[in-house]
């Protein structure tokens, strides 16, 4: 694995070995990688779980960080990204985590000798999230077959979104969606849409969105208190729901928006320990993109 940028560079193998190794960073921490490598972290956009999550993995991994300040540099002046990641390379990082608002914003670095980590690109990908919310239904259930996970809010413009989906319905569980029809993305017709009503009554996992008004022109119409009702998880539709099934949200959370506040840090949510789990599945990442092979073996499996 030389690089990261869509979950589609993994094999099923290889997902399954990131999982197993984050489950026992979980239990057991893993050892410093040798050699203090050098990581370049660039955030082109405003991040708290990732980047934070991020610098931590790096720091109980051993590695030397860059913070690249993107208000303090040549991008300031005009320079592009690839030359921005040039630059790093040449002066001798061995990998770089990237988030940029363009979408597949790394197709224009194919030119780099160093591996790319993609920390979210645009309404494309977030291969680290989708990992970390693998891990986090498997610790819950045990498996994926069979469950069925209903993914609410604001579809077109989420990240996660489209690359649960997929992955999800690769390992056996079945997808569905629901929020406002107008926040649909067409290139995911093939799932099911649910209301939200249906969505609280047979979801195992209810995975909400954040509402990305910073990638469409307001609200779309929606005052907070109306989305909420609409299609936001209510405490009277969380009595709605089984016994078993757990909340998810990427975070940052719209309280009262998306959910209720009452239900963040409910006995069903798993939002922190989602967060908890970043760590540990960042960590299995920047180890084997920086080639550091362990001598431990693993009967996790997915």
């Amino acid at each position: 694995m030389r690089q990261l940028r869509t979950l589609n560079d993994l094999s099923m193998e290889e997902i399954q070995m990131l999982l197993n190794e984050a489950e026992l960073d979980s239990k057991e921490t893993f050892e410093k990688l040798p050699g203090q490598p050098i990581v370049a972290n660039l955030f082109f956009e405003p991040s708290t779980r990732t980047k934070c999550s991020f610098e931590m993995a790096e720091k109980q991994l051993g590695i030397e960080t860059i913070s690249f300040d993107v208000s303090h540099s040549s991008v300031q002046k005009g320079e592009s990204l690839y030359d921005t990641a040039k630059t790093l390379e040449a002066i001798g990082c061995q990998a770089l985590v990237i988030r940029h608002p363009d979408t597949k914003y790394y197709d224009e670095l194919s030119g780099l000798t160093i591996p790319v980590i993609n920390a979210g690109d645009g309404n494309g990908d977030h291969p680290t999230q989708s990992l970390l919310d693998l891990l986090t239904i498997k610790q819950e259930f045990q498996r994926f077959e069979s469950l069925h996970v209903v993914i609410c809010g604001d579809i077109r413009h989420s990240r996660v979104a489209h690359t649960n989906a997929k992955i999800l319905e690769k390992l056996g569980a079945k997808v569905s969606y629901s929020g406002p029809l107008e926040w649909m993305d067409p290139d995911l017709k093939e799932y099911e849409y649910v209301t939200m009503d249906e969505a609280v009554e047979q979801a195992d996992v209810l995975m909400l969105l954040r509402i990305q008004t910073e990638r469409h022109d307001g609200g779309g119409g929606y005052t907070k208190e109306t989305y909420h009702n609409q299609y936001g998880l209510t405490i009277e539709r969380e009595k709605n729901m089984k016994q078993h099934s757990i909340i998810m949200h990427p975070a940052p959370v719209n309280r009262d928006v998306e959910l209720a506040d009452a239900l963040v840090e409910c006995e069903r949510s798993r939002i922190f320990k989602q967060m908890t789990n970043g760590v540990h599945v960042r960590k299995a990442v920047l180890a084997h993109i920086l080639n550091f092979k362990g001598e431990k073996k693993y009967d996790y499996v997915l």
